[in-house]
């Protein structure tokens, strides 16, 4: 007789699409996969995008957006939220509205608070950053933003790592649980600074000389909550984040005449490529 496999953890991703395949909900989708969680959708925006850029965007009604995730609560579930590409406010609204409900209940809610694109182009519009502030950071249980996201979001620029924790008080003050200032466009190491305001946790990683770095943020969110999913604390979330999330850049790859994609599948191919008896010095299903 043979029993059924038990249902992996439950993560829904609410973002926009990107065409080539490196960021967004398909960035999203492979990083589920790849650490061992069931993803599911709910699309915001259609976007005509490759390696060189963003040639268009065209967002979805707020009213699909709200039936896509109702659609999967109610008949599924999710064991974590992860949020991208918004753009407009009433989608910010909308599904800030949704997440207030899931996050009483005790659904773990990342917020990627993207403001643009790898290519500078813009994928949250101006008026719609306000609504992020008063509406969707105070459902999040984690905010991921980058530095030019910090100063959106704030107005405190970081030039160097001694200026991280200030960012970071900025950000818990607009109400998330945690947040997790990304210092990727410093200099040096890579260095994240993880903080509740109580509990501080420096985060470094060498930097890889690869400018493949497409989807980096998206990644990296979509491994946090896929983590908090299976049941991991936020810190050991995003350590485990970190680590995939470093492989991945240290992987990326040349695809068209632009930046590609971090490697979702580096893992994998790693141990493909391995000697039989080799073991994987990290384990994608295990936190």
């Amino acid at each position: 007789m043979v029993l059924p496999a038990e249902s992996p953890p439950r993560v829904l991703t609410i973002a926009g699409s990107d065409s080539g395949g490196g960021a967004g909900i398909q960035a999203d989708l492979k990083t589920m996969v790849a650490l061992g969680v069931h993803g599911m959708s709910a699309l915001t925006a259609v976007t005509a995008q490759n390696s060189l850029g963003v040639h268009g965007v065209w967002d979805l009604p707020a009213e699909a957006v709200v039936a896509q995730i109702r659609a999967v609560v109610n008949d599924i579930g999710v064991d974590a939220v992860k949020t991208g590409m918004l753009s407009s406010p009433r989608i910010v609204a909308a599904v800030a509205a949704e997440l207030a409900d899931l996050a009483d209940g005790g659904v773990a809610v990342v917020v990627d608070p993207v403001g643009v694109s790898k290519h500078g182009d813009p994928l949250l519009a101006p008026e719609a950053v306000d609504t992020v502030r008063t509406r969707l950071l105070p459902v999040a249980t984690v905010v991921t933003p980058n530095l030019d996201e910090v100063k959106l979001l704030t107005g405190v620029a970081v030039h160097d790592e001694d200026d991280m924790p200030a960012a970071a008080r900025a950000v818990l003050a607009l109400g998330p649980r945690w947040v997790l200032v990304k210092g990727g466009h410093l200099r040096g190491d890579a260095v994240d600074l993880l903080t509740d305001g109580r509990q501080t946790v420096l985060l470094r990683a060498p930097r890889h000389d690869n400018r493949h770095t497409h989807g980096t943020g998206c990644t990296l969110a979509s491994a946090v909550a896929s983590f908090l999913a299976r049941g991991s604390d936020v810190p050991d979330a995003v350590r485990a984040a970190k680590a995939y999330v470093t492989g991945a850049v240290a992987a990326g790859f040349a695809l068209g005449a632009g930046i590609g994609p971090v490697d979702h599948a580096w893992s994998w191919r790693n141990a493909a490529s391995a000697p039989p008896a080799a073991a994987m010095p990290w384990s994608p299903c295990r936190p």
